[in-house]
């Protein structure tokens, strides 16, 4: 080790010490228990480290002429703290590696829940889809079944002018199970008026479903006994037109010479022009004119 002289024990020789080393670029650390009071550096004593400076390199050099070099040992607690330090790089360099690969990690996650919550939405989508699917071909189920289903023969409301009424407003919105409402009329209140009504209505249905043949055997079930209701004027014309279509023009000219002997001379004047238009389409003889009637 390293020995001063006693010129150097002074405070002012420790503080050359100081000074030479950080000259000379050596790291030491001097630990202290208790902090020093702060020196103030004025021209004396800035004369006084030069002296203590070059007093120390003379030293150092004549050790070294000698044949006894200086040496400079470092602190053990600046090693440690070194070794620590370094230990600390290590570790930080460990932690910065680890959460690279923890954000590759969660950028893989990351972009497999995204696939995943693409691939959810559309199953959700195609669920949704064969549910609503699966819905329709119930419901339509669920209606052949019902149309083919025998047709009710008990009245739904217990009077046979409200089950018309409502067979009427069915056939509105939905002619398929109007007409079965229809038949239910028929079947529920037979010889009735209601049932008469029905058939006409019924027959009308059959016309627009394309079905003439089943427009005349509803037409003819609704005339039977030649009622004097308001309907069964333009009844009669619709089932002289349903004849004609299936190939029954006798009988079309005959229904239309009953309309003329029944119910001319009350029908409405369009009434009364359909019937002659019919008549012409149809190629029906003119009808025979009245008996004149002889003065009192």
């Amino acid at each position: 080790m390293l020995k001063f002289p006693a010129a150097l024990r002074s405070r002012n020789a420790l503080v050359s010490v100081l000074g030479i080393v950080l000259i000379a670029g050596t790291t030491t650390v001097v630990a202290q228990t208790a902090p020093l009071e702060p020196v103030q550096w004025d021209k004396r004593r800035l004369e006084q480290l030069d002296r203590n400076v070059r007093r120390l390199e003379r030293a150092v050099t004549q050790r070294n002429a000698a044949g006894q070099p200086v040496i400079v040992e470092p602190d053990p607690e600046v090693i440690a703290l070194q070794g620590r330090v370094g230990l600390m790089d290590r570790r930080l360099a460990d932690m910065e590696a680890t959460v690279q690969r923890v954000n590759g990690d969660l950028e893989r996650l990351t972009f497999q829940l995204d696939e995943a919550g693409r691939d959810n939405t559309a199953l959700a989508n195609r669920l949704r889809d064969t549910e609503g699917r699966l819905r329709t071909m119930e419901a339509a189920a669920a209606r052949e079944a019902e149309l083919n289903s025998p047709i009710p023969t008990t009245s739904p409301t217990g009077d046979a002018a409200r089950d018309l009424t409502a067979a009427v407003r069915l056939v509105a919105t939905d002619p398929q199970r109007g007409d079965r409402a229809l038949q239910t009329v028929i079947l529920a209140w037979p010889d009735t008026p209601q049932a008469r009504e029905a058939s006409s209505r019924l027959g009308d249905l059959r016309v627009a479903a394309g079905d003439p043949a089943g427009a005349v055997s509803a037409y003819a079930t609704a005339l039977q006994g030649w009622p004097t209701a308001p309907w069964a004027a333009a009844t009669t014309l619709e089932l002289a037109n349903a004849l004609n279509a299936t190939d029954r023009k006798t009988q079309a000219c005959t229904a239309l010479t009953e309309f003329t002997r029944r119910y001319a001379e009350a029908a409405s004047p369009a009434v009364r022009t359909r019937a002659t238009e019919a008549r012409t389409r149809i190629g029906c003889a003119a009808p025979a004119a009245p008996p004149a009637r002889r003065p009192g």
